[in-house]
Parts: structure tokens; C-alpha cells; sequence
């Protein structure tokens, strides 16, 4: 069986060791069998560990090897559309519910790295950037929204402000969330992986599930090996294929891009993000970036719809980059890489039940990395026996993208080019 390694990227380049985690070979028994070793998988494993159960995590690469070791490593609270579409959606009784669990996800991370001593370079503070003043107006309205729902760790920033954390002429005004901020994200998908380990969980790397035998004790075949559990937890996102054939409709594989800058010099550093928050500016195809651990700048954005790696991804970044900080034109670009994000028509996160023991959740939708740990608590909570929180997601409708398989790509790119226009025309 080939042996997959992570891609070419800083985070790949600057993790933390790791021990050998090998192939499944013959059988295992647990009463959980977790697929994927990302943030959803690894999250779920721990917080069952932590409630008792016995616990197999199989992944068909490596630790982190999909979205959750590639991504921006920004903590952004809510989800990919916020709650009050979600309102608009459900009505306010579900929105509610999930109005209160928006915010949860980056404490449980925060819970994690402290319970864990996760070395993974944590930073507080993320920063909305608005271009235009139709932008900054959806911020004030963004700012009321999760003040309603209890978050008030917010601030308005105008024109002189911004300018005070983030050193460019771009944007005419933000919000601070103080409770956001940013962290090496494959590091942190390694400590939580050692701290699965630590409480009994096994994991096995280069073991991908093949296939699921369905029924009361659900067994899932590997190519040199199977678990039978008691309960099976999907979790592999874009990296999932066609294991569960039913899901595959509603959702899509997206690839974004990054690159990283060499070290810059710390005056530089500093000029650029005098209070290292992250940022994110708030276009429907939105940049982000922040610096590293050792002062390199980190950004990303774009979409490839159908998950395509770009020949030259550093050809489609750099400009982004440079638009926002032109003194960086003589920096020289070390890493560029792309990752695959699984986008639902909805935007909000596939949650759900196949039969009564196979539990799944996918479709972040590019807002992964606080989202996937709250999910993580949410699925071992449903296991438990308490699923008012895991039906609350449940219930949120979801719709095939139209055409089908065929036109999905099409149909999708047709909208973000309408989006993308709106951006750049201000509206």
C-alpha cells in the first residue's frame, strides 16, 4: 500500500515530531470506531475518551494530513453563514440553541491546548476587515447579532484604528473579536492526537475505511484490516470519497490557497501586524492572513470549485498579498500550498445519523477550525444519550446543488463570480 505523506508546507516543515503511528493490520474491536484523524475526528475521539468509551481513530494519510493541518490556523467564531440566517432558516427557537453553542468551539480549543500543553504557537485576537462601507455596516449588524447571543468580546474599529493593527490602506474600518486569534493548526491536530493516546485511544495512520458493513454492530473494513464497534463516526470531510455514497450529493470538495513568506525581520513584522492578530476581510472570496511563530506572513485565499490543484499557486496568491501590503514585494515566497475544504450549498455543517449507530458530520464550508471542535463534543455528547444539541444541527435542511455531480462545479462558480463582482463593485 503506498505511504502518504503531508504536502509540501510550512506548517508540514515546522511541526512538532510525532511517533510512529502504523497501518491497521487484522482486527480491532472498540466501542467507537472514528474516521479521519482531522479536528472533527480528533475532537470527537477525546471528548469520548474522556467520557469513558473505547476509542479507534483510523486515517487514511496522516494526522492533520486534510484541511485541518493546511488551513489559515484562524479562530473564527459562528459558522460559515451566521445565526442570523440561521434564524431566517430554522426560526428562532433552533437558532437560539445554536446561537449559544456559535462561540463555544474556540473555548473548547483554548481548553484544549492548556488541559494538553499543546505547543502550537497561540495568539489572541482576529480581525474582520471591511473595504467598503456596505461592509463595515454588515459588521455593526454582525457586532449586535452576537451580542445577542452573549458574545461581547467586540470592537468597532474606524479608519484610524484599523490602521493600528493592521499597517495597510485598504480597509476603512473592522471589528476586533477578542476571544478570536490564531494558532499553527497542524501542531495543534498533533497535540490532540498525543492527548487521544494519553487517555487509551489507539490511532492508525495510513489506514483508510474501504467500506462499512451497516447493522447492529457496524464493521468497518480497511485494506488489511477491520474494526467492529459498537457505533462508527464519519469524519473525513473533503478527504472522505465516496464511503458514504449518500452524503457525497449535497456537498463539494473546494481547494484554497496559501503561501508563507521567508522570516521576516521583526521591525517589519511589527510595522505590518502591530498587535499580531489575524485577520480576514469580509468578501464573499475573502483573504486572510497573520504571522507565523518566527514572523513569517502567512495568506490565503481563492477558491478552485471541484477541489483542482492550481499549477502556480504562489502566481495567484502573491498579488492578493502585495495589494494588501506592497512593502513586501522584494520578500521572497518559501511555501505554497493548497488544501481542500468541503463546501454544502447551504454553508452551514452537514450533521446527522445514518440507522441507528453511524453518526457524521462535514461541510464547514471554509469556517473549519472552531466549528469541527464543538462538533467534536456535540457527536460524543449524542453517544451519550444527550442529542438536543446534535439534533439541533440535524435538523438544519440541506439540498442537493443543482444539476447533480455534473453541473455542481458550474453552477457553483457562476455564483461566486456573481459574489466576487459584488465584492469588487462595492455592493
Amino acid at each position: 500500500m503506498a505511504h502518504t505523506e503531508y504536502p509540501r508546507s510550512y506548517y508540514a516543515a515546522s511541526a512538532n515530531p510525532v511517533p510512529d503511528r502504523p497501518e491497521l493490520l487484522g482486527g480491532a474491536e472498540a466501542d467507537v470506531c472514528v474516521i479521519g484523524a482531522g479536528y472533527t475526528g480528533l475532537s470527537t475521539a477525546l471528548f469520548l475518551l474522556e467520557y469513558g468509551f473505547k476509542v479507534v481513530v483510523l486515517e487514511a494519510a496522516k494526522v492533520g494530513f486534510g484541511a485541518s493541518g493546511r488551513n489559515g490556523g484562524q479562530i473564527v467564531n459562528s459558522y460559515s453563514r451566521d445565526i442570523d440566517v440561521i434564524e431566517r432558516t430554522v426560526g428562532p427557537k433552533q437558532a437560539q440553541l445554536l446561537g449559544q453553542m456559535a462561540f463555544e468551539g474556540g473555548r473548547i480549543i483554548r481548553e484544549r491546548i492548556a488541559t494538553y500543553g499543546i505547543q502550537c504557537d497561540l495568539k489572541d485576537g482576529g480581525v474582520f476587515a471591511a473595504l467598503n462601507g456596505n461592509q463595515m455596516r454588515h459588521l455593526e449588524g454582525q457586532k449586535r447579532l452576537w451580542e445577542r447571543h452573549g458574545h461581547h468580546q467586540l470592537e468597532l474599529l474606524d479608519a484610524t484604528r484599523i490602521r493600528e493593527v493592521v499597517n495597510t490602506g485598504r480597509y476603512l474600518g473592522g471589528m476586533l473579536d477578542k476571544s478570536g486569534g490564531h494558532i499553527h493548526p497542524l501542531n495543534l491536530a498533533l497535540g490532540e492526537a498525543a492527548a487521544v493516546e494519553r487517555l487509551g485511544g489507539v490511532i492508525h495512520e495510513q489506514t483508510p475505511a474501504v467500506r462499512i458493513d451497516r447493522g447492529p454492530n457496524p464493521l468497518v473494513h480497511t485494506p488489511r484490516g477491520r474494526v467492529r464497534a459498537k457505533f462508527v463516526v464519519v469524519a473525513g470531510n473533503a478527504y472522505l470519497g465516496n464511503l458514504l455514497p449518500e452524503l457525497s450529493a449535497k456537498s463539494m470538495p473546494c481547494g484554497t490557497q496559501v503561501i508563507t513568506t521567508e522570516p521576516l525581520p521583526e521591525p517589519l513584522a511589527r510595522e505590518l501586524l502591530p498587535q499580531d492578530y489575524c485577520v480576514e476581510d469580509c468578501n464573499y472570496l475573502l483573504d486572510y492572513y497573520r504571522l507565523s511563530g518566527d514572523r513569517r506572513l502567512i495568506y490565503g485565499g481563492g477558491v478552485v470549485y471541484g477541489a483542482r490543484d492550481p499549477a502556480d499557486i504562489e502566481s495567484i496568491i502573491r498579488p492578493k498579498m502585495l495589494q494588501t501590503f506592497p512593502q513586501l514585494k522584494d520578500v521572497k515566497i518559501d511555501f505554497a500550498w493548497t488544501g481542500n475544504f468541503l463546501l454544502t450549498l447551504s454553508r452551514l455543517p452537514q450533521v446527522g445519523r445514518l440507522g441507528d449507530n453511524l453518526y457524521y458530520s462535514q461541510g464547514c464550508s471554509g469556517h473549519g477550525v472552531t466549528y469541527t471542535h464543538l462538533a467534536g463534543k456535540v457527536l460524543a455528547e449524542a453517544l451519550r444519550g444527550q442529542a438536543e444539541r446534535f439534533d439541533a444541527f440535524a435538523a438544519l435542511p440541506h439540498y442537493p446543488f443543482p444539476g447533480g455531480r455534473l453541473f455542481r462545479i458550474p453552477f457553483t462558480a457562476l455564483g461566486a463570480w456573481y459574489y466576487s463582482l459584488r465584492d469588487r463593485l462595492g455592493i
